[in-house]
C-alpha cells in the first residue's frame, strides 16, 4: 500500500482564507508556505530538539521556549517581542511556532503585537494542538485569575500539522488531546471516536474550520468549540495546572452532559453517552478529589463566556448551544453527581 497523500482543510475567515495541511512528514512543506509569503527571513519559536526543526528555506533566527501552560504569560510575550526586535524581525518577515498548544497560543498573540501584526505559521507537535489549538486565530495567555483571558484574534498564514510528530508523544500528552477530540461527537461529529486518529484529526479540523467560517469572532455559533471547557479551564486554573487540558476538557464534557440532565435539556441515556464517550478514551470522567463546588464555581464565574451570569455550553433538543443564567444550584447538583 502506497503512502496516504496529506489531506488539506480550507479555513476561510474575513481576511481571507489559509490551509491546514494533515500528514505525515508535512513539516517539510514549510519552505513553500514561506517563499509565498515572501518572508526575507524568519523567527522560528520552539521548544522541540534541534532534529525535529524544520528547514525554513531562509535565514533563520531559532528562539528557545518553554512549553506548558504555566509559561503562557504576558511576561513571556514580552519577552519573545523583545527577541524579534533584537534580530531586526520586521513586518516584511514571519515567525514560525514549532510546538504544543501552549506555544502556538503564545506565539500567536506575540506575532499579533508585534509591530501590529506579523506573518506567524503553526507546526502543532501535539494531537491537542493539531486538533484544537493551531486552528481558527485565536490567541491567548493565563493570568493568575484563570486561563487565556488576555488575547486576540490572529490568523496564521498557514498551519502543517505533521502526524510524524506525535510519534514522539508521552502516552499521557496524546491521551490530552483525546479529550478535545472527545467533545466533537456531541458538537457536530458524532462516532468520531471510532474512526482511524488521521480521520478523527482531520474531520475535527474541518468541523472547526466550519464552525470559524460561521463566526471567527465568537459572537454566537463559535461558543460551540467550547463544549467541556467552562469546568475544564477551571480545574486548569483549581489544579495548577496539573490536570492537562485536554484531561480537564474529558471532566468538563462528561460534567456538560450531567448538568444538560439537571436541567431536563437531555435524557439519562444521553447524559451517560458523555460518560461513556469519554471513557471510550480512557480519559478522567470524575472531578479529582479535594476541589470543593465553591471554589469551581467561582473560578466558572470568571470564564469569557459568563456574560450573563454562570454560562455553559450544553447539549439539547437542539444540539449544542450557549446557555446563560444557568442556577447555580444546578451546577453544584451536577458537579456532586458521580
Amino acid at each position: 500500500m502506497g503512502a496516504v497523500e496529506p489531506a488539506t482543510v480550507a479555513v476561510r475567515t474575513e481576511g481571507g482564507s489559509y490551509p491546514v495541511v494533515i500528514g505525515a512528514g508535512v513539516r517539510h512543506r514549510l519552505p513553500g508556505v514561506i517563499a509565498g509569503l515572501r518572508a526575507g527571513r524568519v523567527a522560528l519559536v520552539s521548544a522541540r530538539p534541534e532534529e525535529w526543526l524544520p528547514d525554513t528555506g531562509v535565514p533563520t533566527t531559532v528562539i528557545r521556549l518553554e512549553d506548558g501552560e504555566r509559561g503562557k504569560t504576558l511576561s513571556a510575550v514580552e519577552a519573545l517581542c523583545e527577541r524579534f526586535a533584537e534580530i531586526g524581525l520586521s513586518r516584511a518577515d514571519a515567525v514560525v511556532s514549532c510546538g504544543g498548544g501552549s506555544t502556538t497560543d503564545l506565539v500567536g498573540l506575540a506575532a499579533a503585537l508585534y509591530h501590529r501584526g506579523v506573518p506567524v505559521v503553526h507546526l502543532p507537535t501535539t494531537l491537542l494542538a493539531q486538533v484544537d489549538a493551531s486552528v481558527g486565530g485565536k490567541t491567548g495567555v493565563n493570568l493568575r485569575q484563570g486561563k487565556n483571558l488576555v488575547g486576540t484574534y490572529w490568523q496564521p498564514a498557514a498551519v502543517l500539522c505533521d502526524q510524524e510528530f506525535l510519534s514522539t508523544l508521552p502516552q499521557r500528552e496524546l491521551a490530552s488531546g483525546y479529550g478535545e477530540l472527545a467533545r466533537c461527537h456531541f458538537i457536530g461529529e458524532p462516532g468520531l471516536y471510532r474512526l482511524p486518529l488521521a480521520e478523527q484529526v482531520r474531520r475535527s479540523v474541518a468541523l472547526k474550520a466550519r464552525v470559524v467560517e460561521l463566526d471567527e469572532r465568537d459572537s454566537g455559533l463559535r461558543h460551540v468549540l467550547n463544549y467541556g471547557h467552562t469546568l475544564g479551564h477551571a480545574l486548569e486554573t483549581a489544579t495548577g495546572f496539573e490536570l492537562r487540558h485536554g484531561e480537564a476538557v474529558a471532566i468538563g464534557t462528561v460534567f456538560a452532559g450531567r448538568l444538560a440532565g439537571v436541567l431536563g435539556r437531555i435524557t439519562a441515556d444521553r447524559v451517560a453517552e458523555h460518560r461513556d464517550v469519554v471513557a471510550s478514551y480512557r480519559l478522567p470522567v470524575d472531578v479529582p478529589a479535594g476541589l470543593g463546588a465553591d471554589e469551581l464555581i467561582g473560578l466558572m464565574r470568571r470564564d469569557k463566556k459568563a456574560t450573563r451570569g454562570l454560562t455553559f455550553v450544553l447539549d439539547g433538543p437542539s444540539g449544542a448551544e450557549l446557555v446563560h443564567e444557568v442556577p447555580e444550584e444546578a451546577v453544584r447538583t451536577a458537579l456532586s453527581t458521580g
